[in-house]
């Protein structure tokens, strides 16, 4: 069983790094799903790639995994209204429904995902 919480921790990280890093690499994306009422949309994107890429680390040292478990968590609920905006842009374009209505539950999954490492 160690190594299956090993697999998925180090799944976990990698996915927290990648998607911090293409916050750097393809922030136009980042950007069309952010919402309108979020300030300094630029800066945010790159706060959010940091503490994305911080906390992929972080989950990896034994004696911080507990808060970056935490911090992915309320990093997760943090950006969710952009995962709803996203959807909404989708239905308005009706392009791309199903993908962004599936990553709406994908979130909870993600939560209940890094709460295992609580």
């Amino acid at each position: 069983m160690a190594n299956v919480n090993l697999i998925s921790l180090i799944l976990m990280s990698l996915l927290y790094i990648m998607a911090g890093i293409s916050h750097f690499r393809n922030p136009k994306f980042f950007l069309k799903i952010t919402p309108l009422w979020v300030p300094s949309q630029e800066t945010v994107n790159l706060l959010v790639g940091m503490i994305e890429i911080i906390l992929g680390v972080c989950v990896l040292i034994p004696l911080l995994r507990i808060y970056a478990a935490w911090g992915i968590i309320c990093l997760l609920i943090a950006v969710f209204p952009a995962n709803i905006f996203h959807f909404q842009k989708a239905l308005k374009k009706k392009k791309q429904i199903w993908i962004t209505l599936i990553r709406l539950p994908i979130q909870i999954l993600l939560i209940w995902w890094a709460f295992s490492f609580t």
